[in-house]
């Protein structure tokens, strides 16, 4: 009996033994899945639309001087800028991207032979610790043109704060200030129509962007060979309405889920999307975003950065204003 339990203790580790291979490989099936059953990785908007500095072609030529102190973050001689001592109404814009800085209000003489400021215009101006180690250099919030350095302390005024800015980094427009927007959500007659009616909208242009053809026409447009969209371009005072209330409104007065179109407007003129000059614009479209996809939403609407704007065809403004009617396919619909 001895030697049979042995025997039979043989057969069943040798039967152990050979199972072994079978479990270890369906273990390993089971653990290693084939590439196609893996979990698709869902990108971010950031990895969707990758953030682009402002394009080029939006930026002003500049003479050799202009270079040195906005590229190469030099400096005009003191009481040499034509801006130093002016006291006119009206709004200083940045000189190479035309994006306003300052308003006239907020400027004061400091005596230091550059114009002073103690304020800017809400995320037009940004801040990084110079070189030196000491001052704080200031720098155009669109295109990071060198403006000069801000200092603080110094009780020239309540706010306690002194913009030293080079008057070559500037261009003065008399009137308030008018910060550029672009938007495109289907047909432009209702986006125009609609945003154009916001307070502190001075005007919304119907037109073309995002595409390769220049000065595009209508008809060339529709012919989906120029690449782009039926956009519209909104002036606006930013002390009056921020670019984050517009773009809300924006996301409010169309379908920013639908794709390829809108409304019964269908093709790739017609995509929604949002076509920034900054970083700022950028950052505040994406939380938006990130904000209605967290109520459910899939949103369709693409970030792209800015571009030529094509102004329409001159019957294509005010059309529905003109036509004494309303849009047919945009709406008011709240989502924030």
């Amino acid at each position: 009996m001895h030697k049979n339990h042995i025997r039979i203790a043989g057969l069943i580790f040798l039967m152990l033994v050979s199972l072994v291979p079978l479990f270890a490989r369906g273990r390993s099936e089971q653990v290693e899945p084939t590439k196609g059953d893996l979990p698709m990785s869902k990108n971010t908007i950031e990895e969707r639309f990758p953030f682009q500095p402002i394009q080029k072609e939006l930026l002003n030529p500049l003479n050799a001087m202009e270079a040195h102190v906005i590229l190469q973050k030099g400096t005009e001689r003191a009481f040499t800028g034509a801006y130093t001592n002016i006291t006119d109404e009206g709004t200083y814009y940045c000189r190479q991207c035309g994006s306003p800085l300052y308003v006239s209000s907020d400027k004061f003489h400091s005596s230091c032979g550059w114009p002073s400021f103690d304020d800017e215009l809400p995320n037009a101006v940004k801040r990084y610790p110079d070189k030196d180690g000491m001052r704080t250099e200031i720098v155009c919030a669109t295109c990071d043109g060198h403006l000069g350095h801000v200092f603080l302390g110094e009780r020239f005024t309540d706010k306690n704060t002194r913009h030293c800015v080079n008057s070559i980094s500037l261009e003065f427009r008399a009137g308030p200030p008018q910060a550029k927007a672009i938007y495109a959500g289907g047909c432009f007659w209702g986006v125009e129509y609609l945003l154009e009616k916001l307070p502190g909208v001075f005007e919304a242009t119907s037109g073309y962007t995002g595409g390769t053809k220049e000065n595009p026409t209508y008809q060339e447009v529709l012919s989906h060979t120029t690449g782009h969209l039926e956009a519209v371009e909104v002036l606006y005072d930013p002390r009056v309405i921020s670019y984050e209330d517009l773009t809300k409104y924006f996301f409010e007065i169309h379908d920013p889920t639908q794709v390829n179109g809108q409304g019964p407007d269908i093709g790739n003129q017609y995509l929604s999307a949002i076509f920034y000059h900054s970083r700022f614009e950028y950052d505040t479209a994406v939380k938006l975003i990130e904000i209605l996809e967290g109520k459910g939403l899939k949103i369709a609407t693409e970030l792209r950065p800015a571009a030529t704007f094509w102004s329409a065809e001159a019957y294509h403004q005010d059309y529905y204003d003109n036509k004494g009617s309303t849009p047919y396919c945009h709406s008011w619909q709240k989502r924030f």
